[in-house]
């Protein structure tokens, strides 16, 4: 058997191996089922687009280069803006659904794959343009929904095996993907909805295996010329998704709204058993981790407030002590980080950052860059904007749970700030320089 495409030169039949259709027996692989799993993705991929992109914002990029992952980034940042401070709880529930979705996405992705691998042995390989531009986004939807849960999946439990930085690699590969998944769902909506109207989803829940039968031969290319006998129907591969996705929901959403189902979040990296005590709560860093020792962080430790406006005066430089002379304040603020873990709301007592900015000659501050005493690593410094100096909840805080901080929570001071994310809660903080 020889294959036409036109314009070319006839082509062999296909050679032995998955590119024959009859090398795929599976009776249940077919247009209806690979569309139920289609439908699920275009109901949940919008919004881990969504929630990525909200993720990014929430660093305040365009405020500085210091916040900026990815400065080459162009047209791609077109809907950036000023991340608010309010609700408190704004950037927990996007990385909580951003991640807690995004993991219970991988079965039903991992099916979707499945019900389509015939097609990603299609022969010939190329038909016509329209074929190459299938092919095409294919590979992009393919490829680009690998790299995304796969980086995804190693940064969430903080095992960074991937060449380059996380936040480039993960924004410009969400991008990739999602533009060949607006053209495949493009190519495919018709026939999509075409195979979602061809069988009653209410009758194939209660077909068992015993009535389960192959989809005619010409419904599509996905359905086997030679089927086997089935050994499930498709009633069970859609209970199976849908119970492996539910039960990775239930062992990750624990990390992002805490309470009991801490406890149960066995795929979060960041722990579930506290003992209660004031400063036992979960951590990104330790002081031991990035370097800091308690030579820095004791008696000799000063904090150095400047202003880097036209109206620069001399820093002032304070000591612990001086700041727990100064008026305090408490705030009640999680910790929610881009991994999708978050604490409980924390009491944090301190002085608030506009106090700091009128105490260097700030009255309205534009911004504020915040150092660490940590050398090197990602996040050692950061930029916080007007908003966030000013809101009466940001904090250069000196206490939590009315106890002094712990070294892995940032004592002699750190900043905590409502609903940023948590690497911009900079610990063991050196200096504050505002701009006017």
């Amino acid at each position: 058997m020889r294959w036409r495409v036109p314009g070319l030169p006839s082509l062999p039949g296909p050679p032995p191996g998955p590119t024959r259709r009859s090398f795929w027996r599976s009776p249940i692989r077919s247009p209806w089922l690979t569309s139920v799993f289609g439908l699920m993705l275009l109901a949940t991929i919008p919004v881990m687009f969504v929630t990525g992109l909200l993720s990014y914002a929430a660093y305040d990029p365009d405020l500085s280069p210091v916040n900026d992952t990815t400065p080459g980034k162009g047209l791609l940042g077109f809907y950036l803006f000023s991340w608010p401070t309010h609700p408190v709880w704004l950037y927990r529930l996007n990385q909580g659904v951003h991640v807690t979705l995004g993991l219970m996405l991988v079965p039903i992705l991992l099916f979707k794959l499945w019900s389509v691998l015939p097609k990603l042995f299609e022969w010939p390989p190329l038909r016509s343009p329209a074929h190459l531009l299938e092919r095409a986004s294919l590979f992009l939807l393919v490829g680009g929904a690998g790299f995304e849960f796969v980086t995804g999946i190693l940064n969430i439990q903080t095992w960074y095996k991937f060449p380059g930085s996380f936040y480039p690699l993960h924004f410009y590969g969400a991008w990739v993907f999602t533009a060949g998944f607006v053209v495949h769902v493009g190519l495919k909506l018709p026939t999509m909805i075409t195979a979602l109207r061809s069988r009653s989803m209410i009758r194939e829940l209660r077909t068992g295996l015993a009535r389960t039968r192959p989809e005619p031969l010409d419904a599509g290319y996905l359905v086997s010329p030679a089927p086997a006998a089935p050994t499930i129907s498709r009633r069970g591969v859609l209970a199976f998704a849908g119970a492996g996705s539910l039960l990775v929901g239930l062992l990750s959403v624990g990390q992002s709204i805490g309470g009991p189902l801490r406890r149960t979040a066995l795929l979060a990296p960041h722990g579930q058993d506290v003992s209660g005590g004031p400063g036992d709560f979960q951590v990104n860093k330790t002081a031991a981790e990035v370097g800091i020792t308690a030579s820095e962080t004791g008696a000799t430790w000063r904090l150095t407030v400047g202003n880097g406006g036209q109206a620069a005066q001399n820093p002032v430089v304070l000591s612990r002590a001086d700041l727990l002379r100064m008026e305090q304040h408490t705030a009640s603020l999680p910790i929610a980080c881009v991994e999708g873990w978050s604490t409980d709301n924390q009491a944090w007592t301190g002085v608030r950052l506009r106090d700091l900015a009128r105490m260097a000659g700030a009255i309205l501050p534009a911004s504020v860059l915040v150092q660490s005493l940590q050398n090197g690593g990602a996040f050692g410094q950061t930029v916080l904007s007007a908003g966030q100096i000013m809101d009466p909840d940001s904090l250069l805080a000196l206490r939590v749970n009315g106890a002094d901080l712990t070294p892995d929570h940032g004592y002699p001071a750190r900043v905590i700030v409502p609903a940023i994310p948590g690497v911009h809660n900079t610990k063991w903080v050196a200096s504050l320089t505002f701009q006017a």
